[in-house]
């Protein structure tokens, strides 16, 4: 059984940080130096990611896959944080373990099933699945840093996998080599809105207006079907916000954990 690697900071309250696609525990520091005078914070290294072993399979995984990895991290109850596809983690976590789940901090879940299943197309994940489809063609023809450059220019607008420093794009080229993986979980995640309904812990939903419509539809179907949801829109910030513009989400994320 693979185990996670785990940062950890402060003790109370146990929140548990699940990163995005192509980044790794680290983004959340800057978090954990906000909380750790009062919560006790994890910060997880996602498969293949960080200092944490890979998945086997390079195309396919689920969400509930990914909420086993860090199943012994929710032991006693925790408050989960996450960001797109760890906010999609921390979702699937909150349906599986609704006893241990007190509250979800998360900015933009990128949960696209659940907008396929409530709307035909087109609906709003074109975007997102031309830029999978880019990507995967790039693997097929042995280019690695053409997948990894429309994957990361996608979510974060054109020239910006150029304009990263070179030191960083190695680690981001290998990560995104399971960007079919990424997709087939997101894309083939059984849960729908009626599922989530009954989800009554209190929810943080961060948006960013500059974020491209993919993750926006997510939001504009999955927010009003929350009983519990407090959504705040983010202006002049994107959907790598969290990695880019860490000070104001982390500033609503400790707000909302130090309310309850």
């Amino acid at each position: 059984m693979i185990r996670p690697h785990v940062r950890e900071a402060g003790t109370g309250p146990t929140v548990v940080c699940l990163h995005s696609n192509a980044s790794h525990a680290g983004q959340w520091r800057g978090l954990m130096d906000m909380l750790a005078d009062a919560f006790r914070v994890m910060a997880v290294d996602s498969y293949g990611s960080g200092k944490t072993p890979d998945w086997s399979s390079a195309t396919q995984i689920t969400l509930e896959d990914e909420v086993q990895l860090i199943e012994p991290l929710l032991e006693g109850g925790v408050h989960l944080v996450g960001h797109s596809y760890g906010a999609a983690i921390a979702f699937k976590a909150a349906l599986m373990h609704p006893a241990l789940v007190r509250s979800l901090a998360v900015y933009e879940p990128t949960l696209f099933s659940l907008v396929d299943r409530d709307t035909s197309p087109p609906n709003g994940t074109e975007g997102i699945k031309s830029a999978v489809r880019s990507a995967a063609d790039c693997l097929d023809r042995g280019d690695a840093e053409g997948a990894a450059r429309a994957f990361i220019d996608f979510w974060m607008g054109p020239g910006s996998f150029d304009a990263m420093p070179a030191e960083r794009r190695p680690a981001i080229v290998e990560s995104c080599r399971n960007v079919r993986r990424w997709a087939h979980a997101l894309m083939t995640e059984p849960a729908t809105l009626d599922d989530l309904r009954p989800l009554r812990i209190p929810v943080l939903y961060m948006v960013g207006a500059r974020s491209p419509e993919s993750s926006r539809c997510v939001a504009d179907r999955l927010v009003p079907a929350l009983p519990n949801v407090r959504r705040v829109d983010l202006s002049k910030l994107g959907h790598m916000a969290p990695v880019t513009h860490p000070a104001p989400v982390n500033e609503q994320i400790a707000a909302f954990l130090r309310s309850l």
